[in-house]
């Protein structure tokens, strides 16, 4: 029986996202790439923090993303812009957050809102940070998966249990073959066979997001939702 990955160009997630885009990674991988290089860093970042605060918040319900802390891009990598009073963590997603052999992991259009739970705060955040703070400092692809698994070897905290986020946003832009995509969940767990969860059986709701295939020791499952952020139903047909 033939199982389905859906590999997020983003983030963008998913894909993001964001991920994020779901063609296949048979094709992604033999497709000419649309974004061979990175673009002017001005290309990734948004002029109006304000509306990049609403995006972030928009990946989850209000009453999650309400006191929830609130990072923004600068030219180095994200900065604090809200400070929360809670532990979860909302942000906009890049392009270089999806799987490192997707022909979008440069696409500058690419915004992926999630919020992070209080455990993948603590241990999947710290990625989507150093994995930025590497695509903004020039590096090749080559360069940055040497970076980050350094980094996974020698500073990237211990995945906690009960790690998810939320991608539920309806303003998001999860690449060029998915546009807005579906609302979904995700949940982080360590590296293990997807078809102990079901991954990708025909009809099954649970998919693979291979994000993390490599370097990153972690498996990462998204669970398409009925419901946007804010409260709407999605519509699959659109």
């Amino acid at each position: 029986m033939r199982r389905k990955t859906f590999p997020p160009v983003g983030v963008l997630a998913c894909a993001v996202c964001v991920l994020v885009g779901v063609t296949p990674r048979v094709h992604a991988q033999n497709a000419h790439p649309a974004y061979a290089a990175m673009a002017p860093i001005d290309a990734y970042l948004m002029a109006d923090r304000n509306a990049e605060i609403a995006l972030a918040r928009s990946a989850a319900p209000e009453a999650i993303s309400r006191d929830a802390r609130v990072l923004v891009l600068g030219r180095h990598g994200y900065e604090t812009a809200i400070g929360g009073r809670t532990d979860f963590v909302c942000v906009v997603e890049r392009s270089w957050m999806g799987p490192f052999d997707v022909p979008e992991f440069w696409n500058p259009k690419v915004r992926g809102p999630i919020c992070f739970n209080p455990p993948a705060a603590r241990s999947i955040l710290p990625l989507t940070i150093k994995r930025t703070e590497l695509a903004l400092s020039g590096l090749s692809k080559e360069r940055i998966i040497d970076s980050v698994t350094a980094f996974e070897k020698n500073g990237l905290p211990a995945l906690e249990p009960g790690a998810m986020s939320f991608m539920l946003s309806k303003q998001g832009f999860l690449g060029d073959s998915v546009g807005h995509w579906a609302p979904h969940l995700m949940f982080y767990v360590p590296q293990t066979d997807s078809t102990m969860w079901g991954a990708g059986f025909p009809h099954s709701p649970v998919l693979l997001f291979p994000q993390f295939h490599a370097p990153e020791p972690i498996t990462v499952f998204m669970v398409p939702v009925a419901k946007w952020s804010d409260g709407t139903i999605w519509d699959r047909n659109r």
